[in-house]
């Protein structure tokens, strides 16, 4: 049974950052999924997977999954690179890129 620590990224449909302060442990998968021939739907027996457990720090994730034996790997979260723009750089003279009427 094996399991990856990470903290999740903002979600694209909001700018807002809530909920990328926790820390997540998921089980990872341990039976391959397979498709139901006559649906078509993707199932799988391994519950685990639906498994998602959230915590406040990565010292409190780890001390978890170590208290509960559970072999875990954990992923650090890359900073986003903002770059600084003034809005009105879009009307300078020597503007970089042409205006695109």
């Amino acid at each position: 049974m094996t399991a990856k620590i990470f903290r999740p990224a903002k979600t694209a449909m909001q700018s807002g950052k809530a909920k990328t302060h926790l820390w997540v442990l998921e089980f990872d998968q341990e039976e391959p999924r397979r498709i139901d021939p006559i649906l078509g739907y993707t199932s799988s027996s391994d519950m685990k997977q639906q498994v998602r457990l959230t915590f406040e720090s990565l010292e409190q994730a780890k001390a978890y999954a170590e208290r509960n034996g559970i072999e875990y790997r954990v992923i650090m979260p890359k900073e986003a690179a903002r770059q600084t723009v003034s809005y009105s750089d879009n009307f300078r003279f020597n503007r970089l890129q042409p205006w695109t009427h």
